[in-house]
């Protein structure tokens, strides 16, 4: 008994360390890049006003730290808490649209037209209605993050071999064991997909929400430095951003790695050219 619980759980780690070795390598490529960056502007002697180098940009960063971190603090609770409310939200609806046909015929189109609708374009809107605070930025992140999530998560849902389910039908299975056992593992890999998706998205709609109208957070310091041509500080608060997001995205790679380490997607790769 011990063993069969004692096996996953060492699958668990060996899946999260080669997660973590292979990120040397992207981090290793960044740091040439930023090398590279800063090499080009001293010996080509462009402007630090068109281009600074890294090293001023991270000068500027820390005479303005707290003031960043104030912003990067309002920027990333606005991601979090919106990516939450999309996660919350489309699961379940996606399992709905999965299992009813009417749910389908009748709220999937529904959604569909809401994505298609530029999120730019009803921002003002939301400041109309819920004025300059926390919420119209959390719908906007919401919005953006929601619909990936939703699509994958169906197709995730729907992809279960129907044969299987006959099978296991056949085995006295019952529908809330089948979903546990067959249906939610089979789904996982493409609501991951989804959720990765919705996560490299949401720090775009958090800034776009900040931009139509905000006086503090990420969005809102760009607009004001780049008004003012503070190019470094531009650059700063971009990678700060990019940060961000990025964090988010990781933390749902780091899940997925846990929660399903026996799919092929997290198997490494070896290819061998003959």
């Amino acid at each position: 008994m011990s063993i069969a619980v004692e096996e996953p759980a060492a699958h668990r780690g060996a899946s999260l360390s080669a997660w973590l070795r292979r990120r040397t390598a992207p981090l290793s490529v960044f740091a040439l890049l930023f090398l590279l960056w800063e090499s080009a502007v001293h010996l080509t002697g462009i402007k630090e006003y068109l281009l600074p180098p890294p090293s001023k940009v991270w000068t500027e960063f820390l005479k303005r730290y707290s003031t960043v971190m104030d912003g990067a603090w309002v920027t990333t609770q606005e991601i979090i808490a919106g990516y939450l409310l999309a996660v919350v939200v489309s699961i379940p609806l996606a399992l709905t649209v999965a299992y009813s046909r009417f749910v389908e015929n009748a709220i999937y189109p529904v959604v569909v037209f809401l994505q298609i609708i530029p999120k730019i374009a009803i921002a003002p809107l939301f400041i109309i209605w819920f004025g300059f605070g926390f919420t119209p930025k959390l719908l906007l992140v919401f919005l953006l993050s929601f619909f990936p999530i939703v699509v994958a998560s169906i197709a995730g849902f729907k992809s279960v071999d129907p044969e299987i389910m006959d099978f296991a039908r056949t085995t006295g299975a019952g529908s809330w064991k089948m979903f546990a056992k067959i249906r939610l593992p089979q789904a996982l890999p493409d609501i991951f997909t989804g959720l990765k998706v919705g996560a490299a998205l949401s720090a775009t709609a958090a800034v776009v929400a900040e931009f139509v109208a905000s006086d503090r957070g990420l969005g809102y310091l760009l607009l004001q430095y780049n008004g003012n041509l503070e190019t470094p500080m531009v650059f700063a608060v971009i990678v700060l951003l990019s940060l961000v997001g990025l964090a988010v995205y990781y933390v749902v790679e780091i899940i997925e790695r846990i929660t399903i380490p026996w799919h092929v997607s997290q198997q490494p790769t070896d290819v061998t050219l003959a």
